[in-house]
C-alpha cells in the first residue's frame, strides 16, 4: 500500500514546526530556561542559517512520515482520519522521540528538566502537525 499524502497539509505542517518553535524557545517562553538547562551562551552562537535550513528539511521529513503514517492509520482503523492522525502523531512522539530523547539524555546525565522541556517542546510540535494534517487529509479521505 502507498499512502496517500497531501502535500500541501505536509509542507504547512513543516512551516508549523518552525513557527513552534520559534514561539517556544523566545526567552519569554521557554528560551531563557532552555539555555540555562542546555548550558548554551547565546553570546557564543554563530550563524543560525544551518540549523534553520536543517531544522526546515528534518521537519519536512517527520512530517510526511505522519501524514503517510496517520493514512495507514486511517485505513487500517477507518473512522475520522482527523482522530486518526492525532492519535498517530502522539502514540509516534511516545514511542520513538520521548522514548529517544529520554534514553539518550539519561546516558549523557542531561537536566531532567531539560529532557521534560524538549519533549514537551516535540509533543506540542507533533500535535500541531497531526492537527493540520488530520483537517487537511489526501483527496477522497
Amino acid at each position: 500500500m502507498v499512502p496517500e499524502i497531501n502535500y500541501w497539509a505536509v509542507l504547512v505542517a513543516t512551516v508549523s514546526t518552525m513557527i513552534v518553535g520559534s514561539v517556544w524557545y523566545t526567552p519569554k517562553v521557554f528560551g531563557t530556561r532552555w539555555m540555562q538547562l542546555a548550558k548554551v551562551d547565546p553570546d557564543a552562537q554563530g550563524s543560525a542559517v544551518g540549523p534553520i535550513v536543517v531544522t526546515v528539511l528534518v521537519s519536512f521529513v517527520s512530517a510526511w512520515v505522519l501524514a503517510g503514517a496517520a493514512y495507514i492509520a486511517w485505513s487500517f482503523y477507518s473512522g475520522s482520519f482527523f482522530w486518526n492522525a492525532l492519535f498517530t502523531g502522539v502514540i509516534l512522539w511516545a514511542g520513538f522521540t520521548a522514548a529517544r530523547f529520554i534514553t539518550h539524555d539519561a546516558f549523557e546525565g542531561r537536566p531532567a528538566n531539560l529532557t521534560i522541556l524538549n519533549i514537551a517542546h516535540e509533543l506540542v510540535t507533533v500535535i500541531v502537525m497531526a492537527l493540520i494534517i488530520g483537517v487537511w487529509p489526501p483527496a477522497g479521505v
